[in-house]
C-alpha cells in the first residue's frame, strides 16, 4: 500500500488502520458482543499480511482486553512490526463504570498500564480519547503527554473527538500531530471546520466510523440490526433504528453498486469515499474476523473517481 505521513510525525502509515474497539469482546458498557479471542488475532494477522502498517487500540476497549489482543496478534510475529496508537482518559473502576479522567497523574498510570498490555516500551501515537467540557482539564491532560513524550514513552501525541477550539488550545503548548473524529458518509459535521483547521494546521487526521459501526458494510439488515446482542453499544444507537435506520441500509446499497463495478464490497467503498477528502491522512477500519479483514480491506485502499463520487453522493440530499 501506499504511505502519507501523519501530521508533524515520522509516522508513514498505510490508508487503512485496523481498528481494535470490537475486539476488546463484550460485557463492558461500549462493547460489540461477545468475541472470540483467536478470531480477532487472526483477524490482526490478516490486516497486517495484507500490508496494513498501524493497528488503533484503547486502554477502555473491552477494560484493557484490546489492547492485550494486540499484544497477543504481535508477539513472535515475524517481519516489522506495525505502529501501535492507544489512548488514555477513560477510565473504570472497580465495577467497570467507566468515567473521564483528564488528571495528570491519572494519564501517567494510563500510560503505564497501557505499555504493559501492550508488551512494548514505547507507543507509536499516544491519544487523549474524549475531552472534558472543562478547558483547564484539557492543558493538563496535554501537558502530560507532552511530558510523556519528552520522557520517551510516547512517540508521538495526539488528541480524538476534538473541536476547533480545543485543538487550539492544545496546540498552544504544544505541536498537535494528529485528530481522530468520526466521519462516514452519514456523519460529515467534521468537514465544516474542524478538517480544514487539521489542513491548514497540518494536523493528520485518521478517522473512525468510516463504515458508521458497521451500517455502510452491506451485511447489515434489518433483522440484524433488530436482534443486535444485549450487550451491543449499538442496539441503542438511533442510525440502527427507524426512520434511520433504511435510509442508511439504502445507502449501503448505493455503495454496493458502485462496489460491484470496482469487485469490492460497500463497506470498502464508504471507506474510499472518507479517504477522499485531502485532510484525511487514513481510515480506521474495524474488523472481528480474517473474512471480515479481506472483505474490507484487501483494496488496499484504493481511490474513487469523481464520478464515484457523484453517484454516492447523489441521494444525500433527498433523503435517498
Amino acid at each position: 500500500m501506499q504511505t502519507r505521513t501523519l501530521g508533524n510525525s515520522d509516522l508513514a502509515i498505510t490508508p487503512i488502520g485496523f481498528g481494535a474497539w470490537a475486539i476488546g469482546g463484550g460485557g463492558w458498557e461500549y462493547g460489540w458482543g461477545p468475541q472470540d479471542d483467536q478470531a480477532s488475532i487472526a483477524a490482526v494477522h490478516r490486516a497486517l499480511d495484507l500490508g496494513v502498517n498501524w493497528i488503533d487500540t484503547a486502554a477502555v476497549y473491552g477494560l484493557g482486553h484490546s489492547e492485550e489482543i494486540v499484544a497477543r496478534a504481535l508477539n513472535g510475529r515475524s517481519g516489522s512490526r506495525p505502529y501501535v496508537f492507544t489512548k488514555c482518559g477513560l477510565c473504570w473502576d472497580a465495577q467497570g463504570a467507566i468515567y473521564r479522567s483528564l488528571k495528570a497523574d491519572s494519564i501517567r498510570r494510563e500510560c503505564e498500564d497501557s505499555l504493559r498490555r501492550l508488551g512494548a516500551d514505547v507507543i507509536d501515537l499516544y491519544q487523549i480519547h474524549w475531552p472534558t467540557d472543562n478547558p483547564a482539564d484539557i492543558d493538563e491532560a496535554w501537558a502530560a503527554l507532552a511530558q510523556l513524550q519528552r520522557q520517551g514513552k510516547v512517540r508521538w501525541i495526539g488528541v480524538s473527538n476534538f473541536d476547533v477550539s480545543q485543538l487550539q488550545r492544545a496546540q498552544a503548548i504544544a505541536p498537535v500531530t494528529s485528530l481522530q473524529p468520526p466521519y462516514s458518509l452519514i456523519r460529515r459535521q467534521v468537514e465544516a471546520d474542524i478538517l480544514p483547521f487539521c489542513q491548514a494546521q497540518g494536523i493528520g487526521v485518521v478517522v473512525y466510523s468510516a463504515m458508521a459501526s458497521g451500517l455502510l458494510t452491506g451485511a447489515m439488515t434489518q433483522e440484524r440490526a433488530a436482534n443486535l446482542a444485549t450487550d451491543d453499544w449499538r442496539r441503542d444507537n438511533p442510525e440502527f433504528s427507524e426512520p434511520r435506520l433504511s435510509r442508511n441500509l439504502a445507502l449501503a446499497e448505493r455503495l454496493r453498486a458502485v462496489g460491484a463495478r470496482r469487485g469490492c464490497s460497500p463497506g470498502a467503498v464508504a471507506v474510499a469515499w472518507t479517504r477522499r477528502h485531502p485532510a484525511v491522512t487514513g481510515a480506521i477500519v474495524g474488523a472481528r474476523s480474517a473474512a471480515q479483514v479481506d472483505g474490507v480491506m484487501g483494496g488496499g485502499g484504493f481511490d474513487l473517481d469523481a464520478a464515484e463520487i457523484a453517484e454516492i453522493e447523489a441521494g444525500l440530499g433527498s433523503g435517498l
